[in-house]
């Protein structure tokens, strides 16, 4: 009786562990995310001012997917640097890999189905400061794989997003709001753009998520 027993409760404790839900996939992670602390720092560190020129934006302003390594350009570096077993053709282009979108928890294998985010979007950068920038600063900005600004996510998280400031706009999945404002914290205070008061209120919510 005590070995069926014994056995029993192995089998309980298989499937109760067969219920556990997996973490979400190790995958690679844009450089120089600050630490929590850091980045509650630089948070406190940014002006805080209205967002400005809206109406002169352009997404051509800002020089994107340059080639930067032999036949890579800027997202397919991305492409290959976030996912998983990732194969290429002879212009760069994925041909096989999965990808998993910290945005949303979803995972694809299909490159056509992943986008690449700027983590900081365009426009708001121009809104925030940019728009006073050279186009070389612009482009270096919107190609910059040297931080976190730059994410592959899926299509439609990266759409649902659009241009909005973490105010307007969180990542779906909310274990990694922690992250995303860390992230956004730090392209903000590296290139010196602004905040404006809801955008920061909205931060350190997710800061506090840490």
């Amino acid at each position: 009786m005590a070995h069926a027993r014994t056995a029993a409760l192995a089998s309980v404790v298989a499937v109760a562990l067969s219920l556990v839900v997996a973490p979400a996939p190790a995958g690679a992670t844009p450089p120089n995310i600050p630490s929590h602390s850091t980045a509650v720092s630089r948070l406190g560190a940014l002006t805080v001012a209205a967002e400005s020129h809206q109406s002169s934006y352009s997404r051509d302003l800002f020089p994107h997917w340059i080639t930067v390594t032999g036949t890579c350009n800027t997202r397919e570096q991305v492409l290959k640097r976030d996912g998983s077993n990732v194969v290429v053709d002879a212009n760069c282009y994925p041909t096989s890999g999965s990808w998993y979108s910290p945005y949303d928890g979803v995972t694809r294998t299909n490159p056509a189905d992943i986008s690449i985010d700027h983590v900081v979007p365009l426009a708001e950068a121009w809104r925030s400061g940019a728009w006073s920038w050279t186009t070389a600063r612009r482009q270096t900005y919107a190609n910059d794989l040297g931080g976190p600004e730059l994410w592959a996510v899926t299509g439609s998280v990266n759409s649902s997003k659009g241009d909005r400031d973490p105010a307007a706009w969180k990542p779906p999945r909310a274990a990694f709001h922690c992250t995303y404002a860390r992230a956004w914290i730090q392209v903000k205070w590296y290139y010196g753009l602004s905040v404006d008061s809801a955008e920061k209120s909205a931060l350190s919510g997710m800061l506090n998520t840490c």
